[in-house]
């Protein structure tokens, strides 16, 4: 078997008595979109957390290129090439766009000079940013500043980009912008692992679905056959599994 570029084994993270991730095994190759997905409190934002390093594990470990990465922390990581963009963007506000990236590439990366400038301005063109290269972030509507959030990540030169829900707060019309972006991040040989609520978003781009509920896999495969999967809509979805004959009699 292949060495997978992200991996983890038996992970799992409690806080106190409350059991948050358990026993997750799951691989991530190189140039996949994982998109993972399940209802609120299923553990997915503790695991990108986890993968990210800000967050330590309580059981099992995180191997990143076979190497065991458990104990290190979330700035070595990013100096090794794991990215996180989260939900909420947070740019320096009084900073242009450019600036923002260039910090992105000296403290994230470690870059510096000429080889922090070529970095930056390549994470302005993957996110079609160039033309607001001297705007400041604070003047950017909100789709400009998630585009900023991911470019900031991409300055770092990750192998990996964690994307923690970005098309949270977008209207239906801002959202293919967005799917657009991750598949040019994919393009651009970022493998890129996506939690998210809005489903459609995800299956637009992923080339394979995990859905958690209470820190646990509950399904792991091709999109279209996770969303099909019984378990996950009742879960997740809120469907009803249908009755077979004999049920029904059973219930009657």
């Amino acid at each position: 078997m292949s060495t997978a570029l992200l991996e983890t084994r038996s992970l799992g993270r409690s806080f106190g008595k409350l059991e948050v991730l358990s026993g997750l095994d799951f691989r991530v190759e190189q140039g996949e979109v994982l998109g993972i997905i399940g209802p609120n409190g299923a553990g997915k934002s503790t695991l990108l957390a986890v993968l990210g390093g800000s967050v330590p594990p309580s059981t099992g470990s995180v191997h990143y290129g076979g190497e065991d990465v458990t104990r290190r922390p979330a700035h070595w990581r990013a100096r090794h090439g794991i990215a996180t963009s989260y939900q909420v963007p947070r740019p320096f506000l009084g900073m242009t766009v450019l600036e923002n990236l260039l910090v992105g590439a000296r403290f994230g990366a470690g870059l510096r000079g000429a080889e922090a400038t070529a970095s930056a301005v390549r994470a302005l063109e993957l996110t079609n940013l160039t033309p607001q290269a001297d705007a400041l972030a604070g003047s950017l509507r909100l789709l400009d500043r998630k585009r900023l959030e991911v470019a900031r990540a991409l300055a770092a030169r990750p192998r990996v980009l964690l994307l923690d829900e970005v098309a949270g707060g977008l209207t239906e019309q801002e959202l293919p912008p967005l799917i657009d972006l991750v598949r040019t991040v994919r393009d651009s040989g970022v493998t890129v692992v996506w939690i998210e609520h809005v489903v459609h978003a995800l299956t637009a781009v992923a080339s394979r679905l995990m859905c958690l509920t209470y820190g646990r896999l509950i399904a792991d495969g091709a999109p279209e056959d996770v969303l099909a999967s019984p378990e996950v809509r009742a879960i997740y979805l809120g469907i009803e599994p249908e009755l077979g004959e004999g049920d029904a009699h059973a219930d009657a």
